[in-house]
């Protein structure tokens, strides 16, 4: 049976591999995704809501977006948030929906993305490396307080280290994925 603090490091750990999923998301590759915009916050009716929840955004084709606005009067509120969003984006109303043209990558914009998306991994293995000390001193604290053996705490601490290597793997394989994607359009 595996031990509850593994469990719930195992829980903790997959969230920190399913935010940089959506961070990763976020990150434009020159082929249109709804998620570029999706998630950019908007003031609507004084309440900082997310795009996603107040139009339909949808890809038509790989090099543009369209936002459907579901409250036409919010036309203006959700262009000028996806404008400061600071994507590199251009948004264009016709008086019904926003169309976002997505621009081809240069090289050079390939290589800063690149760099970023290397930095949001690191960042996640960072998370990765703090749940793994802190769940490292809570097993220390279980073997001062004698609820477990020095063997016990020794696999533990090895089956901590796996688990760690294992989202570590999780994480490398999603950064190696969307530099692929980005070089390859």
């Amino acid at each position: 049976m595996e031990h509850p603090l593994l469990k719930e490091t195992r829980a903790h750990m997959t969230r920190t591999v399913e935010v940089l999923k959506a961070e990763l998301g976020k990150i434009q590759t020159g082929r249109a995704n709804p998620s570029l915009v999706e998630g950019i916050v908007l003031d609507y009716y004084g309440t900082p809501t997310p795009l996603k929840h107040v139009a339909n955004v949808v890809a038509p084709d790989p090099d543009s977006i369209l936002v459907r606005p579901f409250d036409r009067s919010q036309l203006g509120a959700i262009e000028k948030a996806i404008r400061a969003a600071e994507l590199g984006l251009n948004p264009q109303s016709d008086g019904q929906m926003i169309r976002v043209k997505v621009p081809r990558l240069s090289e050079e914009r390939r290589n800063e993305l690149a760099k970023l998306v290397g930095k949001k991994a690191e960042e996640a293995k960072v998370a990765l490396r703090n749940i793994r000390r802190d769940v490292r001193e809570k097993f220390d604290q279980e073997k001062k307080e004698g609820k477990i053996s020095e063997d016990a705490l020794f696999k533990l601490r090895e089956e901590l280290d796996q688990v760690t290597a294992e989202f570590t793997k999780k994480i490398d394989e999603l950064t190696e994925k969307k530099v692929q994607e980005m070089r390859t359009l």
